[in-house]
């Protein structure tokens, strides 16, 4: 089936509303989730939360987050991505809100953990739905915008903390709330947005299809009314799709073990070398951030221009050296751990960081997009749980530098997959990438295999 009518220029407007109503989601993402590492300190002054728990309050919506993803990304491919698409951001609103009002600790952690089964749905929503509206050429492009802005989001946390700090014993409240504030403007705007033809065309329902491509492209389209294999989310795991399944969850766990458990105690590991100083913690953790998103630009440029194959491999060269840099050395100064941390998140988010929004809607067919973008979500919030929650606990029984070792060798794991797996997909359009009949699974395999 033909959506060559999606590659029209006349359409690059409309693809990019879409793409910057789906990176606003991301940017809260990036927000919410970031927040809390710059809140943490004063939760943990306020209601004097053991370091147990304060790890428990981290990594609530990144739990959240894992169920979230796993579920949604399956409901998305059943029910369609525009009604998702929605939802999913009522319910940024909704918990946002409430964890600013939040009178306990475990309040916050269940609000915490409510707002990141919202998170996780939007990482396959608008993941696919920019992938399947996006032209070939573009869509590298406008799917690791998406990452881009998901780290400007992170970056804003820090900036919004430095901002607050003023506010007092309350600030952290306001940090919280501004997020519901934001979701609640980017709910009303995603309405807008149709559903997408390609999701439409795989459950049979070509003339739907058919009308919302010809109001995108003033053109009279003409889909034929072809018979797909349906797909279950355990055909990821078969003997077509089990090696694209392996590279996107193994270089996605890889990473978040690293970039997670270094950047939620980024302020509270730097805040130990600036004598006490929150506000100067802040400021060196905003400075990493920032090249975080200097990283994702950057990458977001070179994926249509180098391809994601080499992108990734380089990253993940970067990532890994940056670490073992920092892990031999047991006694940094403040400057060095800036320094370092920064180079390892700038390849970080240079590479699986952004590709982490383009693989998983590329490599598998319609019916099972979401879903199994939702799947190598969640496996990756196993990665980030377990580098949020191993990692403190390390640095008390080893120190820092011992303790990073963790993280150089998930880097490592991750360049070995690269390596191995990458497939290159710039410039194919995605039935060329998952035409359903068996004679294109074989010619695919053959592509992941070089």
């Amino acid at each position: 089936m033909s959506f060559q009518h999606l590659d029209s220029a006349h359409l690059k407007r409309f693809q990019r509303r879409v793409t910057l109503l789906s990176a606003a989601g991301t940017f809260l993402d990036g927000y919410d989730l970031t927040v809390i590492a710059v809140t943490l300190p004063f939760l943990v002054k306020q209601w004097h939360i053991s370091p147990a728990l304060s790890g428990l309050v981290a990594s609530s919506a990144v739990i959240g987050v894992l169920i979230g993803s796993l579920v949604f990304g399956n409901l998305t491919d059943t029910f369609g991505r525009k009604a998702m698409y929605v939802i999913d951001l009522l319910s940024f609103v909704i918990f946002a809100a409430l964890t600013a009002f939040a009178q306990n600790v475990w309040q916050l952690i269940i609000f915490r953990f409510l707002l990141g089964l919202g998170i996780g749905a939007d990482y396959p929503i608008s993941a696919t739905l920019v992938a399947e509206f996006s032209s070939s050429e573009r869509r590298g492009r406008q799917g690791t915008s998406l990452a881009a802005i998901w780290f400007v989001g992170a970056v804003a946390a820090y900036v919004v903390g430095i901002l607050f700090m003023p506010f007092g014993a309350n600030a952290w409240r306001y940090m919280l709330l501004l997020g519901a504030i934001f979701a609640l403007v980017v709910f009303f705007l995603r309405s807008t947005i149709p559903e997408s033809p390609r999701w439409l065309a795989s459950k049979g329902r070509i003339k739907e299809a058919e009308e919302i491509l010809k109001r995108l492209t003033d053109q009279q389209v003409v889909l034929a009314n072809e018979t797909h294999e349906k797909h279950g989310l355990i055909d990821i795991f078969s003997g077509k799709l089990w090696r694209r399944t392996l590279f996107v969850c193994g270089f996605w766990f890889t990473y978040a073990v690293a970039y997670y458990g270094i950047t939620m105690y980024t302020p509270t590991i730097l805040k130990a070398f600036t004598h006490g100083s929150q506000t100067s913690a802040n400021i060196g953790s905003a400075i990493i951030s920032i090249l975080g998103v200097c990283g994702a630009v950057l990458g977001s440029y070179l994926v249509e221009v180098w391809g994601r194959r080499p992108l990734m491999i380089l990253a993940f060269s970067g990532l890994t050296g940056a670490l073992a840099i920092l892990a031999v050395n047991p006694h940094p100064t403040m400057n060095f751990l800036v320094i370092l941390f920064s180079l390892a998140v700038l390849f970080a988010t240079m590479g699986p960081g952004i590709l982490n929004f383009v693989y998983p809607t590329e490599l598998f067919p319609t019916s099972i997009r979401a879903s199994a973008s939702g799947f190598a979500t969640a496996l990756s919030r196993v990665g980030a749980i377990l580098g949020i929650l191993v990692f403190p606990n390390l640095v008390t029984s080893w120190g820092i530098g011992p303790a990073l070792w963790l993280f150089t060798l998930a880097g490592l794991i991750g360049l070995i997959f690269s390596i191995w797996l990458a497939p290159e997909t710039k410039g194919r359009n995605l039935e060329d990438l998952n035409d359903e009949k068996e004679s294109h699974f074989k010619k695919n395999e053959i592509l992941l295999n070089r």
